[in-house]
Order: structure tokens, then sequence, then C-alpha cells
């Protein structure tokens, strides 16, 4: 055994010695608060004596504030294991599932096996740049396979089974025929790339900064390397987005639908799927004397392959949002149909209390309703979005109307305006814009050749909120705008 002395003169407590090939330092640490006994704090495995020295400065620096650990040999994959269970019973079943899918894809293939003790902001840091600049390279991308090939098949003129796409890639025949009916109405897979979006590396960035939390906790890391590493940076663009106009294209040819009140209702409120799929009835009061509103407190989501019901993505989703009077009567009607259905069905109705659900009362898979959504878009021939693109729509539409976006945050449930704004700046430049005029007219002289506006003149919506009104009313089926304008004349008689 070997000891040091400081620069001062006195010993550093403690000793290093080598063991087999290696070094290794033993010291004693500071006697336990209940039995006085001192334990014996040792460690192996170093190349040199100098690198066992350090390393035992360092474990006793940590026991002096406190941040000392043990040393273990746990690997990032066993940790992992043990905090996929712990994540189940503390959060909600999308991100616990979410969480996990990200792990097991991302970082225990690439890290998995080293210790979690020698993780530190370097080694993230090296994964994040792996992830952008060089993972994907030997993945298939059975997707982008099946285009070409159909589209090869295209451009030569020839007729190529669904059976041999599905042949080739190792799909089923019905992934290749679903895959074959999305190419040819133009929704097409981008060209794979090298490296995944930053957006996937931050998402691996909120989970391995959940992980290593956990594991500082359970005194399985003395440090938390995740403070040290930040995120990679996203660029915003624009959400793809549809106008009023098109808005309302949409609902007409989706009257006919039996979940058109869905619809409706998606696209008046911009509700998550989740929770146009959890809504329940008692969540609806459509004959308040204030006017009919909703409260979402449950939302049915996918979490490994099942649907499970959940408490909504923050405090701020599980919200009251008012209703206007057309969207109350769609709803009215929607439910008749659902009691009239539910007698029909009699003693085999499944009554589970949901708003929107089949005939008989069964939940509907949440991935139906995407699908539902994409084929009626498909048929109307307009621009391709997504379903969650129908809530950009209506948050985009709310703020271009003049809506406050206090009032559009809430609406949506996010947790803060400030995210409001963020998220939907580079949809709606014009509200800096406004901004700016607006602004500028309470002092600033006009310009030269600038005419003073006059609300309302020349016949013209004195708002752009009415503006996007009278379009969407325009285009609304007509058994509706009866219902609306009896509304309104009940309401003037009773004034």
């Amino acid at each position: 055994m070997t000891e040091r002395k400081k620069k001062s003169g006195r010993r550093v407590p403690g000793s290093v010695f080598p063991r087999g090939r290696k070094w290794a330092y033993k010291f004693y640490g500071p006697p336990d608060i209940l039995t006085g006994e001192r334990p014996e704090i040792r460690q192996s495995g170093f190349e040199t004596e100098d690198d066992a020295w350090e390393a035992m400065l360092i474990a006793r620096g940590a026991l002096a504030t406190e941040t000392y650990v043990k040393p273990s040999r746990q690997t990032v994959s066993t940790f992992f294991e043990s905090w996929f269970s712990y994540v189940r019973t503390t959060t909600e079943a999308t991100t616990a599932a979410n969480y996990e899918n990200l792990a097991r894809y991302y970082v225990l293939p690439i890290i998995g096996n080293r210790r979690m003790q020698d993780i530190t902001p370097s080694v993230v840091a090296a994964l994040y740049e792996h992830l952008l600049t060089k993972a994907r390279l030997d993945q298939p991308n059975t997707n982008w396979e099946m285009y070409q090939l159909w589209k090869g098949a295209q451009e030569r003129k020839e007729n190529l089974r669904i059976r041999e796409i599905a042949e080739k890639t190792g799909v089923t025949y019905a992934g290749a025929r679903k895959a074959v009916r999305r190419y040819e109405v133009g929704r097409v897979p981008a060209e794979p790339q090298v490296g995944y979006a930053p957006k996937t590396v931050h998402s691996v960035h909120i989970m391995l900064g959940s992980a290593f939390s956990t594991a500082k906790a359970w005194s399985v890391v003395g440090a938390n390397p995740m403070e040290s590493v930040k995120a990679p940076s996203q660029v915003r663009r624009p959400h793809k987005t549809w106008s009023p106009g098109q808005m309302a294209r949409f609902l007409e040819a989706a009257r006919a639908d039996r979940f058109y009140a869905l619809w409706v209702l998606v696209a008046s409120t911009g509700m998550r799927r989740s929770e146009l799929c959890g809504l329940t009835r008692d969540g609806l009061d459509l004959s308040a004397s204030g006017g009919a509103t909703l409260r979402m407190n449950v939302t049915s989501v996918v979490a490994g392959g099942k649907v499970v019901s959940g408490g909504g993505k923050s405090k701020k989703s599980r919200r009251p949002v008012a209703l206007d009077r057309y969207t109350t009567a769609v709803l009215t009607e929607h439910l008749e149909r659902l009691d009239s259905e539910r007698a029909a069905f009699g003693s085999g109705y499944q009554d589970n209390g949901l708003v929107f659900c089949w005939e008989n009362g069964g939940r509907i898979y949440p991935d139906t309703i995407t699908e539902k959504f994409n084929a009626l878009v498909d048929r109307v021939s307009l621009p391709l979005i997504t379903l969650h693109g129908v809530r950009h729509s209506y948050a985009t539409i709310a703020l271009r109307s003049g809506v406050h976006p206090k009032v559009v945050s809430s609406r949506l449930g996010h947790a803060t305006v400030a995210f409001t704004l963020d998220t939907y700046a580079e949809d709606v430049p014009e509200l800096d814009r406004d901004a700016a005029e607006d602004i500028g007219r309470l002092f600033l002289p006009k310009a030269p050749g600038e005419q003073a506006v006059v609300p309302g003149a020349g016949g013209e919506p004195e708002t752009r909120n009415e503006e996007a009104i009278v379009q969407f009313l325009r285009a609304l089926p007509a058994q509706y705008r009866q219902v609306l304008l009896e509304r309104e004349r009940q309401s003037e008689d009773a004034e």
C-alpha cells in the first residue's frame, strides 16, 4: 500500500494498492450516525496509481458534500428495465409507453452496455451527435421501399400487383394495400435521411432527463449528467393548416358521416384526438342557461397497442369549453341518435357513456378516427393535413380572427399563453404586423397616401372574425343554417 501527502505535507487519509494488473483505493468513511462504525469504502479497476489516487480524492469530496454513491457496475440497460416498471406506475400510460419506446429504440442499442456511473455529459452529447448525424444508415425503410416499387411501376406503366409489393418488402398484404392507397392520393413518404430529426432527439433528451433524475434519487449515480447537457435546437416551421373555406368544404363532405358531430366538434374547439375519443356524455351540458359547455376530464389513448383511459396531457387540458349554437345543435341530434341505437340494441348495448362510439356502444380505436379523417380528406381533394392539423387550423383561424391569445390558449388546453404564441408565431405572422399598425396609429401621423379606414364601409365585415364566420356559414348545410336562424329569432324574441 502507498500513502500520499498533500502539498502542505499532511498525509491524505486512505491508501492505494495494486490489485492484479489494476490499481485500487481504500479509505474509511465518516462514522455511522447510529452505530458510530466507520464503513470501509473501496473501488478497483484503475489503470494507474495516479488514477486511483485521483478517484479516491473525488470520492472523499463527494462524501463531504453528501453526493457520494457506492460504486456500482449496474449497466444502463439493467437500470432502465427497473425504471420502466417505476414509470408505468407513476405517469400516464402514454408517457410511460413513449419513454420506453424512446429508450429501447434510440438509447439502449447504443449505450445500453455501459455502466450508469460512466455516463457523463460528454457521453450524452456524443449520443445526440450520433443520433443526429450517423443513425439510420443501415435501418430498412419498408414504406420507402414500397413507394419506390409502386412509383417505378407507374413510370413504366406496368401493372404491379399488391401481393408482389408485399412479398418483395416483407410486409403483410393488408399493409401493402393501405400503402398503395396512400400513394394514389398523394400521401407519399419522404426520402430517408441519415440521422434523426432534432425533434426526435429532443424527445430523447426529455426522457433521459427523467431517467437520470430517478437514478440520482435512487443513489445509482452521484450526479445527473443531463443537468449539463442541452437539447438539440429545433427550427420551428409553419404548420400545415386549412383556411375557413377549406374547413367548411371538409365539413360539407363529412355531413353524411356517422361521426359528423365529431368533425364539427374538432373544427369548432380544436380538441385533441384523445379528448374526442374519451369524451363522455356526463361531460356535456347542452342545456345550460349560460350556453352549452363541455368538460374534458377523461381521454382515450393508445399505449402499448391497447386503448386505455387517461387523465389528460396536463392540468390545463382538463378544462371547460364553451360551445357555439351550431355545434350544440349537431351534438343534440347526435345524442338523440345514440339514444335510438341504445333502445334498438337493448341488453346487448355496451353502455360506456361515450359521446362517440359504434352503433352498439363499443369504443372507437383512436387510429380508426385518423383513418376515417384521412379518407374524407382524400375524397374532397383538400390539402393534405393530419387530424391534429385541424387543431392547428382552429388555433390559427381564431388568432387571425382577433380572438385574444389567452382565450385561444385556454380553449386549446395549453399550459401557458406563451406556449400558444410561440407555437403559432410562424403560422400567424400578421399578428406582429397588425400590432405594429395598431400601435402606430395611436400616436404617429398617417403615412403619405394613407386613407382612413372606416369599419364596415362598402358592405365589408367589420372584423376578420365576422368575415370568417360569414364564409363558414355560407358553406353550412341548409338544414343546419335553418337551425341557427331559428335559434337566433327565438333569442331576439326573448329579448
